[in-house]
């Protein structure tokens, strides 16, 4: 199993006590110096992808809603790493097709063919402010996903369909990947595992906020929609990427003294909190909160039990992650940039991964 490091650029209440917006602007600021650092790290130890999101309006938590321009500064600063867009948002109202097809070429162009293309819907929140229609936006996010991938195939493209009147135009660039770069599709759930299969996508597992035993229901559809799967592009990705948060430190006591509880709570309250308030009625109108999720009425240490995050020194960490191995996750999207965690403490823990976790989990061997 290869290890991956995932980027939202949080930027955590509470800012600096100056005011605004010289207070977000500072802590916006230094969340960003610090998660360059930490990638330009993990270009060094053996990281295989970083995943940058795409999200708009997600104050406190994801400040980076400029995947592309992020991904094209890394692209300058490392040689290793792969740049992956985790994910762009797709449906037509977000972006116009032409313009995924350039940002993501141009990524790969400018690191040599290092570019992973990952594709999403988002939420309601996003949807509304954009005026993307939910009810159509997974019919548009595949669409958009094949029309990209024939503008980069076909010299010039032309295209009169449901969503979308082009001209014929030459779009540039082309990708450096032949035939482009792989194409990754979030999923949430089993259905969207089953499309994600059917139609060749890699499958960016996005719920780290359930219980493992689900994201493994999802895993087993996804791989047996993908034994019949017709490539909605040029290129097959059978693979699977799961994302939970990692936070390695020398021993278990350094990493509670470095505040992983208290950032862990902060990051599923807040989680919960932003589904609760956008998109509970859309996704789960009949569910039960407490039954849904469970572990937010429990202290942050129990999520540890849980399995569903991976915190302790090495030998712990190796353990949780081979759970995630033998499960059928192919990529660990380690979140290691998460609330209130000194930066010289995630330093670390990128440091104590490459050198010490990524050269055992090269070599482990699933038990599926």
């Amino acid at each position: 199993m290869k290890l991956d490091l995932l980027y939202e650029i949080d930027t955590p209440y509470p800012w600096p006590d100056l005011p605004h917006p010289y207070d977000q602007r500072t802590a916006e600021q230094q969340a960003y110096r610090e998660a360059f650092e930490q990638i330009r790290l993990a270009d060094t130890v053996g990281f295989c992808t970083v995943w940058i999101v795409e999200h708009h309006f997600r104050e406190n938590r994801s400040h980076c809603p400029s995947s592309e321009v992020v991904l094209g500064a890394l692209s300058q600063i490392t040689e290793n790493l792969r740049l992956g867009f985790g994910v762009t948002l797709a449906p037509h109202t977000f972006i116009h097709p032409a313009r995924i097809a350039e940002k993501v070429a141009t990524v790969d162009v400018l690191s040599g063919g290092r570019c992973e293309w990952g594709i999403g819907r988002s939420t309601p929140m996003e949807q509304i402010a954009f005026g993307v229609d939910r009810e159509y936006s997974r019919k548009q996010m595949l669409a958009a996903a094949a029309t990209v991938a024939k503008m980069w195939e076909q010299r010039y493209y032309e295209e009169h369909s449901e969503f979308l009147e082009f001209p014929e135009r030459m779009v540039t660039p082309k990708p450096f990947q032949d035939p482009h770069p792989p194409v990754w599709m979030a999923v949430t759930s089993e259905e969207s595992a089953n499309i994600a299969g059917s139609n060749g996508l890699g499958m960016l597992s996005f719920s780290p906020a359930q219980p493992i035993e689900r994201t493994k229901q999802q895993i087993d559809e996804y791989r047996r929609a993908s034994e019949h799967a017709v490539a909605l592009t040029n290129r097959i990705t059978n693979k699977v990427a799961g994302y939970t948060l990692v936070h390695c430190a020398d021993t278990m006591e350094d990493a509670v003294a470095n505040g992983v509880w208290r950032a862990v709570d902060w990051w599923y309250r807040g989680l919960i909190d932003f589904i609760l308030k956008w998109e509970w009625a859309a996704f789960m109108p009949e569910a039960e909160v407490e039954k849904t999720f469970p572990m937010l009425t429990r202290p942050a240490e129990e999520y540890d039990n849980e399995d569903m995050i991976i915190v302790g020194d090495v030998d712990k960490c190796i353990r949780k992650m081979q759970k995630f191995a033998d499960m059928g996750v192919d990529q660990l999207l380690c979140y290691v940039q998460f609330g209130q965690l000194p930066h010289e403490s995630v330093m670390r823990g990128i440091e104590l991964l490459g050198k010490e976790v990524i050269p055992v989990m090269e070599i482990y061997e699933p038990k599926r």
